[in-house]
């Protein structure tokens, strides 16, 4: 379970990343860079702090 939310959070990562690159370079409309970013950031900060907990005992 712990490696899908790890896998989920770096796929919000890359949807933060991915759409600043494309409309630098001309690929993308802003508005699609701007709903691209906010489902990355949504499925970024709802997955990450589950992955990110400390395990008991360390």
């Amino acid at each position: 379970m712990r490696t899908f939310l790890f896998i989920i959070s770096l796929a919000g990562l890359g949807l933060t990343l991915i759409p600043a690159l494309l409309v630098f370079s001309g690929k993308i409309p802003i508005t699609l860079h701007y709903r691209l970013m906010a489902v990355g950031a949504l499925l970024y900060f709802a997955s990450a702090p589950f992955w990110m907990r400390r395990q008991k005992g360390k």
